[in-house]
């Protein structure tokens, strides 16, 4: 897919469509007026770079474009620990770890079941930076993308994988939690047991659990 200015204007409308409701009359005019973390609605350049991401990345809904472009899948099928929830299959091109460009995203994550033609489903994309002193109780080097900040830093969700920051945007399935938060409640992994464990409050005073990364 080439991408031109066109493209990513197109893109950036809608965009700015789906943030709509922060606008409307009677709602603050920030992301809080959005389901979960998301831009500043007025926040032009985050706009622009979400809808460079949606321009780009949208060819990716072939499974077989991103194993061509080198994104090689990772890991298992991640289940949320603190509570309802899941993410995907994880497909991570090694060129891009570290990005925080919007048009090139480190990883891909698909669905963890296949179509009728045995493909799994593009559901997000990922930004990873590693964390820089590897020290998880230190936060001085979070990155930010769209105006919003990284979650973690975190473990390594794999084998040889730092510790490390990412962002999530869910471009090609609703998120029920929002856009930009990193479980997705409608996403199950094989097997997987539903759990609720205490730790996942939803209690609006302590809701950084949900948010988090085993």
């Amino acid at each position: 897919m080439l991408v031109t200015a066109r493209t990513v204007a197109l893109a950036a409308a809608a965009v700015a469509l789906s943030l709509a409701p922060a606008l409307s009359p009677g709602l603050v005019t920030t992301a809080q007026a959005v389901d979960g973390p998301a831009p500043d609605p007025l926040d032009a350049q985050a706009i622009r770079d979400m809808a460079t991401a949606l321009a780009v990345t949208a060819k990716y809904v072939d499974e077989d474009q991103a194993l061509k472009d080198g994104y090689v899948r990772h890991g298992k099928c991640l289940l949320n620990p603190f509570g309802p929830g899941a993410m995907g299959y994880h497909y991570v091109r090694d060129a891009y770890w570290g990005s925080t460009d919007p048009s090139k995203p480190t990883a891909l994550v698909y669905s963890p079941e296949t179509d009728k033609n045995g493909k799994h489903r593009l559901y997000a994309v990922e930004w990873m930076v590693s964390d820089k002193d590897q020290d998880l109780t230190t936060t001085e080097d979070r990155p930010s993308m769209f105006g919003l900040p990284f979650d973690g830093p975190m473990p390594g969700h794999w084998e040889g994988m730092p510790r490390h920051y990412d962002l999530h945007m869910w471009a090609y399935k609703k998120n029920p939690a929002g856009r930009f938060h990193n479980w997705n409640p409608s996403v199950t992994c094989p097997g997987a047991t539903p759990s609720t464990p205490a730790s996942a409050s939803t209690s609006t005073s302590n809701p950084t659990p949900a948010h988090q990364h085993p």
